[in-house]
């Protein structure tokens, strides 16, 4: 939207001193007064004539008449911002554009954090068959997750059918205490930086790693997504488990398979999807695993 100045109106014209000066000369008779107001209103024609075609493209603005300028993204002084336009009632053409619900906020995600954890409470049900896994969850103290909530998503990630469970081997427990094959940890990027890095890994702020017996989940990474998954961040959430216990299960890294084709659970899907379609898990509805082309 453009702002530009609203042109005088003629009442307003009318206000000024000339109709004063009309109004006291009525007195002297019709014609006196008669005359001066077709002065009048020869007046304000020629005056708006003059501001119409002073403007022959439209406002100042659209005109590029001077410099228009936008607070910067995070500047304190946006209060509203921009959004799309939502089309008219057709049943009502002059309609305005319908408001749009209020922005979503950003969660305040803290860069770094103690260092310490808080388990999850309890155990879990086992799922699969073969030699059981058990592993632990951790949630990093002082950040805003409720480690009961963390270690039931986990779980159900980890017993779905379309999980690393689908391979007829492996098997998982959730346990709360006593020995542990791998332990899931979601913590700030500053943390899993600090544990990765320990094992020679640049997780730069961003990414999840699994190192030793550490799933390390950027806390980041749990709250946000990616772009791709933004609008189902649940799902990103599997992808990230199903990556990071893949690896610690012996699964590198792989490519996409081929344009259209679901994304294989073990592809470096936050570097981009490379044709392929969004997929969170390591094997199909049949049971079929999805995989493409071994990369470094």
């Amino acid at each position: 939207m453009t702002a530009h100045s609203t042109p005088p109106s003629r009442s307003r014209r009318r206000n000024g001193g000339p109709s004063h000066s009309a109004g006291r000369r009525g007195r002297k008779g019709p014609l006196l007064a008669g005359l001066s107001a077709l002065a009048l209103l020869g007046a304000a024609g020629i005056a708006a004539l003059e501001w119409t075609s002073a403007k022959p493209g439209g406002t100042a603005a659209e005109s590029g008449a001077g410099p228009a300028t936008e607070p910067a993204p995070d500047s304190p002084a946006t209060t509203t911002p921009a959004r799309p336009l939502t089309p008219s009632d057709p049943s009502s053409p002059t309609a305005s554009p319908s408001p749009s619900a209020s922005p979503s906020v950003r969660p305040e995600i803290p860069a770094t954090g103690p260092g310490t954890f808080t388990v999850a409470p309890g155990s879990g049900t086992g799922a699969g068959q073969g030699r059981t896994l058990r592993y632990r969850v951790e949630v990093e103290d002082g950040i805003d997750l409720s480690a009961p909530d963390v270690a039931e998503q986990v779980e159900d990630v980890l017993a779905d059918r379309r999980g690393w469970t689908a391979d007829g081997r492996s098997a998982f427990r959730r346990v709360s205490s006593g020995p542990t094959d791998f332990v899931v940890k979601v913590a700030t990027a500053g943390t899993v930086d600090k544990i990765c890095g320990q094992f020679g890994l640049d997780t730069g702020g961003e990414v999840n790693c699994n190192v030793a017996k550490n799933v390390m989940v950027n806390l980041k990474r749990w709250l946000l997504a990616t772009p791709v998954y933004a609008k189902d961040v649940k799902a990103y959430r599997a992808l990230i488990i199903n990556h990071e216990v893949g690896h610690f299960l012996g699964h590198g890294h792989v490519g996409c398979p081929g344009p259209g084709k679901p994304a294989p659970a073990m592809m470096q899907q936050i570097k981009g999807m490379r044709g392929c379609a969004p997929n969170v898990w390591p094997y199909d509805e049949q049971g079929r695993y999805l995989t493409g082309p071994a990369v470094p």
